[in-house]
């Protein structure tokens, strides 16, 4: 295969499909050097099986792709699933709750993404533990443009693919600590690494997400919050709940009853939509209901590391 070479495809999606609202939970801030939107599309640099990919997005009526790197075929291969080309929403029904009725009706092109890359997805979710979002952000950032490989192709300028297992075992302390990451979650991506292989067999796409929440939360410091997280990007799993979260059980309370509510009351909530509540909760952000959540990520009960 000549990876020098762009490869190019397009994609006709069966449904409205916005690549932006479709790829949001992906970015980890407006300065993630692994996904950019510019003028011309939405720029992503990932780790595929096959090697460093930048893949090029440009939305209309199709999608047309290009890809550069050893993993370019990889990426296109990919790219329907990517864009929630399996996401299947006709099953789910929220007329009765005008707030999620709305935010559907103004967003017909929501679907939810799926990455096939659990350690991509893993790493920062493990960085977002207890603290601020803006917090992580800057130590994915850092460890990134620090440790992540240049994008291939013609990419923006600092554009960086996550490193790989091997090059996150060998971060040393002291750049965890300039990267603001506290001992716990460094440790907790090491040990991630060690069993990357083996991780993206047992919790890869293919895998139930049952089994694949199993297989996540038994690494020592990988809890609810964190299996959620990470399956709800790289399986697209449509029933993910992230219990745990500060803000979460706030904003789903408010767009279904009117009111804040706790952990359990968000799943009592959500209970209605079992099997699609990722899809619910989406709708839920988009709703306009409730304060955005930018809030510091510490919840008063702390699944995520248990």
């Amino acid at each position: 295969m000549r990876t020098a070479e762009p490869v190019r495809a397009t994609y006709a999606p069966a449904h409205p499909v916005d690549v932006r609202l479709v790829l949001a939970p992906l970015q980890r801030g407006g300065g993630d050097p692994s996904l950019r939107w510019d003028g011309s599309g939405v720029w992503r640099a990932t780790r595929t099986p096959a090697g460093p990919a930048t893949l090029h997005l440009v939305s209309g009526r199709d999608v047309r792709a290009t890809a550069w790197g050893p993993g370019a075929e990889w990426a296109i291969e990919q790219m329907p699933e990517l864009l929630g080309g399996r996401d299947d929403w006709s099953g789910l029904d929220v007329r009765a709750h005008p707030a999620l009725a709305g935010a559907r009706r103004r967003a017909p092109g929501l679907r939810l993404t799926r990455t096939a890359r659990v350690l991509e997805a893993l790493v920062p979710a493990v960085l977002e533990q207890k603290v601020t979002g803006m917090e992580a952000w800057r130590g994915w950032r850092r460890l990134l443009t620090r440790f992540g490989e240049p994008a291939p192709g013609p990419a923006p300028a600092g554009m960086r693919v996550a490193p790989s297992a091997e090059t996150w075992r060998r971060i040393p302390s002291w750049e965890w600590h300039r990267a603001g990451v506290g001992p716990q979650r460094a440790e907790t991506i090491v040990r991630c690494a060690r069993v990357a292989e083996s991780l993206e067999r047992a919790a890869g796409a293919e895998r139930e997400p049952a089994e694949a929440h199993a297989a996540l939360t038994s690494i020592a410091g990988v809890g609810r919050w964190t299996a959620a997280e990470t399956l709800a990007r790289a399986h697209g799993d449509p029933d993910a709940v992230s219990v745990g979260d500060y803000n979460l059980p706030r904003l789903v309370g408010w767009a279904l009853a009117g009111r804040p509510v706790d952990d359990d009351g968000m799943l009592e909530l959500l209970e209605p939509w079992r099997g699609q509540r990722q899809r619910v909760v989406r709708l839920v952000e988009l709703s306009g209901t409730a304060p955005a959540r930018h809030g510091p990520r510490a919840p008063v009960r702390d699944h995520r590391a248990r």
